[in-house]
């Protein structure tokens, strides 16, 4: 299975622009610029959408973990930080907070699934960073 997306760039690094077009066209010639990923513009950036592809890779593996052990979960809430780090021009940690609400799963089922789900979602497999995480079995 493949996905693609397509990023146009005009101009300098400071001064120029960009869109990004995702397969699906989720994202269709969304903007994205030196403001919108360093300071506080208008538009997307490649950070975000790291964060986003985590949290959603993150919260389906776990889903599929919780499921095996014959249980539905009733929510899974993930929220992932990208810090980059401009000084070393890299991501230099991912740091993960999930909430989950799962009738009849123990704390420690729990925090081994988690776990996996850390280990083994492919974006987390991707990633070359430090990866953190809080959760929360509600």
């Amino acid at each position: 299975m493949k996905r693609h997306a397509t990023a146009v760039w005009n101009g300098t690094g400071k001064d120029g622009k960009g869109t990004l077009t995702t397969q699906s066209t989720t994202l269709q010639d969304t903007q994205y610029s030196f403001k919108s990923r360093f300071e506080e513009g208008t538009g997307t950036n490649p950070e975000e959408l790291v964060a986003a592809a985590h949290a959603g890779c993150f919260s389906m593996k776990l889903s599929f973990n919780i499921s095996a052990e014959n249980i539905t979960p009733e929510s899974i809430e993930t929220k992932a930080t990208v810090n980059l780090n401009p000084e070393k021009g890299a991501i230099d940690n991912i740091h993960l907070v999930v909430k989950v609400k799962a009738e009849g799963l123990s704390k420690e089922k729990f925090d081994e699934l988690v776990a996996d789900a850390k280990a083994n979602c492919p974006i987390s497999k991707l990633l070359n960073t430090d990866i953190t995480l809080e959760s929360e079995l509600l």
